[in-house]
């Protein structure tokens, strides 16, 4: 299905680029209206008892949190000042009534009250006003028409509350993304032209980020029609785009050079412009269409093969990482749960942009993906391969598995270490950067505000005993007694300053009661408070009323609780869905589980460099944020899902290169080997460019997002650097031939399931290059002239064609001779003029038939194509006693007498149909 696929892309490559690149534009610009429609919230539990009392508050009692709060200041007038009141006043009062729905002044209440809206120096006043609207949206464009007509004259003016909030959240998250996308652009791609070589295969990759942003820009802006999407989604959509985009068009792009390198190799074709070598502007315009013809079929396998090997891959990983991100979908806050969904549709947003716009592209740009190629780009022989580093650490590991384990592990248990004295918080203004208007209003009023740091505990009492029809008084003399008894119980509490009525509704039939306490929100004695007071009972003729607490500190007990009654569903889902997915792609039952518990391992280092970074405040000089003693809790549940699905998405790629060489080999040590060979390098240049894209996220203002940012940059360091280098191929060592084990009973249920083409399985033929081109193809296949002394590269020699040559049809594909058989063949001369193909005569007893390993080979024929590297497409033909060598290995020894020289014919093939090519031996 695969290969299909990337032959289908090949050959309606202009159709295919069409549809998608016209379809995502369109997606794309019809997505930026989803940065209209960010909301802020969503980190509490709708069903809980805190969720419950701030809707009533604001639906029944009236929000003690107002939509916006304004800091009025002077640095030379009072709020005694008539000058001051007048400039106060006459600014709201050109306020339209269905637009403000109510205000409250220090000039509106009495002289009791009003002393809490003045500064103790009585040079700054705080206003609140409460929006009108039946809506939120309605209420956000009331805002945005008289944000701009709040400045009083002559008055410092700074806004916050909660819509300020929520714009300036906004705002900051936009320009964190347009900052990051501009410090990385230059940065990746150079490192991109590093990697590859050539600047036409580094281009391909930001083509696939930009259909991952746009994609991901649609995407939000469908989730926004069925919930409420949080801002932050934004950004770690961003983040997890690009990233993944990056990535897979890493890995789908050196599959394909490989696999066409391969192709190239086999066909005995050479790479580059080879049409240069012909003196004349026509000949080398003719030439070059005829090599165009020639490689065109060859790149169409080239892709098919790819898409059956990383293109089969990605789509897996791609799923894996989306079965991870599921696991946010259980828990029952809104920003985890659009996060979940959000983060599930951009991954699979990015495998289509890697499994269809890139392989269009590579169809498109064909020989065009090596334009402009540096120095260091050039093909390896198998032996230069096998001596690059990453063989060399494989084979290494491979002897001494018991140290590398023991090094790492320890040096993950240190790094997770500072985990264990993890604290929660909540989030508060001291997320937004320093400067911040709201947050500027925020602590100007905690510090210069009597009691402006106090946050009540508040408590409803609701019940049908309540009477509907009452009203509590002024002056309280009419409370009903078993409310009064109940208030004074809470006041007489240790750490209560003060308990009060603050709320009341007949239609609800509820009473709001705000206590007062000595501790900070998130003190630990605030806590048991409010695990206290819930504890307390209040009885009414011998029936018990509702009691619901609500309030920052029991907000946070809440969340704290849901979030643990849902990590368990969490880890059976996120565990269930990978091992099923890696069951099905490896067809093991130890590797599944081995992949988990490396997972696992990298989290616990994530979480560790989160609480040493963030909570503990170290990383604060760096990163410019303030600590907060804490960190946020559906921050680290959205990092753990996140982390898992990258950790896991490399354990696919290394997996299933190490699969392909077991079915080949089915030999261990020499599969993890070679899998760390053609994998190691391409995981740590992902690895490296995923970092540079969430690396430049660490700058971000808003401290969360710093925190998301450091999270997924340490876990995907210490998942490529330690756990995908050195501790998977040690604990496949201890393992052995046990990485493969699979019960009976599930063998027949794996091949019903088996996620792999049936080319891959072991024992299964590998798939043959396709034939070439019947028209001039002669002048292109690989025509070498070998002297006695130096063989010459790249060399066309015009082989000795007839005027009229027959269509050279298809052969059967020969075994290729063994490395060490010596290869000689027996002379044949060319016919003269295309007559039907003549018998083979008997081969010399001196020489081998071409059936057994003669130096005979089937033009455009069918031939294997090799589970090894590229060999070097120049070979030096042997003598009888000489092993065969490649020409990279040295140049080759001089021929004795007798043996095959370096002249090349067409010859009729012994077979009885087509043409193939024979070497001619010196001495004919």
């Amino acid at each position: 299905m695969f290969t299909g696929l990337g032959r289908l892309l090949h050959r309606r490559r202009w159709i295919g680029l069409v549809v998608i690149v016209g379809g995502i534009l369109v997606a794309g610009f019809w997505g930026l209206g989803v940065l209209a429609k960010f909301k802020n919230g969503g980190y509490d539990d709708p069903k809980s008892s805190s969720s419950l009392v701030t809707k009533l508050g604001s639906t029944y009692f009236g929000s003690t949190n107002p939509d916006i709060l304004i800091l009025y200041s002077s640095k030379s007038r009072t709020v005694d000042d008539p000058s001051y009141m007048r400039d106060v006043i006459t600014t709201l009062a050109r306020l339209p009534k269905d637009r403000v729905s109510s205000e409250v002044s220090y000039w509106t209440l009495d002289e009791k009250n009003a002393k809490s809206l003045a500064s103790a120096d009585r040079r700054s006043t705080i206003v609140s006003l409460m929006m009108a609207g039946k809506d939120d949206k309605t209420k956000a464009d009331n805002y945005l028409w008289v944000k701009d007509r709040l400045a009083a004259p002559g008055l410092d003016t700074h806004l916050g509350g909660a819509f300020p909030l929520g714009t300036e959240f906004g705002e900051q998250v936009v320009a964190d993304i347009v900052r990051a996308e501009t410090i990385t652009a230059i940065p990746l791609f150079l490192l991109l032209v590093v990697l590859f070589g050539a600047v036409g295969a580094s281009v391909l990759p930001l083509f696939v980020a930009l259909f991952s942003m746009l994609g991901g820009l649609a995407v939000l802006h469908a989730i926004s029609f069925l919930t409420d999407v949080n801002s932050m989604a934004l950004e770690v959509v961003t983040m997890m785009g690009v990233g993944l985009a990056i990535d897979y068009s890493l890995f789908i792009i050196s599959r394909y050079r490989e696999e066409y390198a391969k192709a190239l190799d086999e066909h005995m074709i050479p790479p580059g412009k080879p049409w240069k070598q012909f003196p004349t502007r026509r000949e080398r315009r003719a030439k070059r269409r005829a090599y165009k013809r020639v490689v065109a079929p060859l790149r169409q396998a080239a892709l098919g093969r790819t898409m059956a090997t990383a293109g089969r891959t990605i789509i897996v990983s791609g799923i894996t990482v989306s079965a991870a991100l599921s696991g946010l979908l259980v828990f029952p806050q809104l920003f985890l749960r659009t996060i979940g969904l959000a983060g599930i549709a951009t991954v699979l947003v990015a495998v289509l942009g890697a499994t269809l716009l890139l392989p269009t592209l590579l169809a498109v740009f064909g020989r065009g993906v090596e334009w402009m190629q540096m120095p260091w780009r050039r093909r390896r022989s198998p032996k230069a391969q096998e001596d690059r580093f990453w063989f060399r650490l494989g084979t290494s590991v491979m002897k001494h598995p018991l140290p590398y384990f023991a090094i790492v592990l320890v040096a993950l248990a240190v790094m997770a270490g500072p985990f264990l004295n993890i604290r929660f918080g909540a989030l508060d203004v001291r997320q937004l950067p320093e400067g911040s208007t709201t947050r500027t209003v925020v602590e100007t009023v905690q510090k210069e505000f009597p009691s402006g740091s106090a946050e009540p505990i508040d408590v409803v009492v609701s019940g049908d005993l309540i009477p509907k029809d009452w009203r509590p008084s002024r002056a309280g003399d009419n409370i009903p007694q078993y409310l009064e008894e109940f208030r004074l119980r809470l006041a007489q509490l240790p750490g209560v300053n003060q308990a009060k009525f603050s709320g009341y509704s007949g239609d609800y039939g509820a009473v709001r009661i705000s206590v007062y306490t000595k501790y900070a929100p998130m003190d630990d004695r605030s806590f048991d408070l409010v695990k206290r007071i819930r504890g307390m009972t209040v009885m009414k003729n011998g029936y018990p009323m509702h009691l619901d607490i609500g309030g920052t500190t029991a907000m946070q007990a809440d969340q704290m609780a849901s979030l643990m009654r849902s990590l368990p569903k969490m880890a059976a889902v996120v565990g269930a869905s990978t091992f099923l997915l890696l069951f099905m792609f490896f067809g093991s039952i130890l590797l599944p589980l081995k992949a988990i518990v490396m997972n696992v391992l990298s989290i616990g280092a994530s979480f560790g460099a989160i609480v040493w970074g963030f909570q503990y405040g170290h990383l604060a000089g760096i990163l410019h944020f303030t600590p907060t003693d804490s960190v946020e809790a559906t921050s680290m549940i959205l990092i753990l899902a996140v982390v898992f699905g990258l950790s896991m998405d490399y354990e696919v790629f290394l997996l299933s290169r190490i699969r392909e060489e077991w079915d080949h080999t089915h030999d261990n040590r020499a599969a993890v080997a070679r899998g760390m060979q053609y994998t190691g390098g391409i995981i740590s240049s992902a690895a490296v460019l995923f970092l540079l894209v969430i690396g430049a996220f660490g700058l971000a203002g808003i401290t969360v997002v710093k925190l998301i940012g450091v999270g997924m940059f340490v876990a995907v360091v210490v998942d490529a650097a330690l756990v995908r280098a050195l501790l998977v191929p040690a604990t496949m060592r201890f393992l052995g031939a046990a990485n493969w084990w699979l019960p009976g009973f599930l063998a027949g249920l794996h091949a019903k399931v088996d996620l792999r083409e049936v080319s891959d399985v072991a024992g299964a033929a590998p798939a043959a290059p396709p034939p070439l081109p019947d028209d001039q193809p002669f002048s292109f296949r690989v025509q070498w002239a070998e002297s006695a002394e130096t063989p010459v590269r790249g060399t066309s020699i015009f082989a000795n064609v007839p005027a009229d040559p027959p269509t050279l049809a298809p052969t059967p594909p020969e075994s290729r001779p063994h490395a060490s058989t010596p290869r000689t063949s027996a002379p044949r001369t060319p016919e003269p003029s295309p007559a039907p193909t003549p018998p083979a005569p008997a081969p010399r007893a001196s020489e081998p038939s071409p059936a057994a390993g003669g130096d005979v080979r089937p033009v455009g024929g069918d031939a294997s194509i090799p589970g090894d590297a590229p060999r070097t497409p120049l070979r030096k033909a042997p003598g009888p006693d000489e092993p065969w060598r490649p020409w990279a290995d040295g140049p080759p020894e001089p021929r004795r007498p007798g043996t095959s020289g370096g002249r090349r014919q067409i010859v009729p093939s012994p077979t009885g149909s087509g043409w193939v090519w024979r070497t001619v031996p010196d001495d004919e």
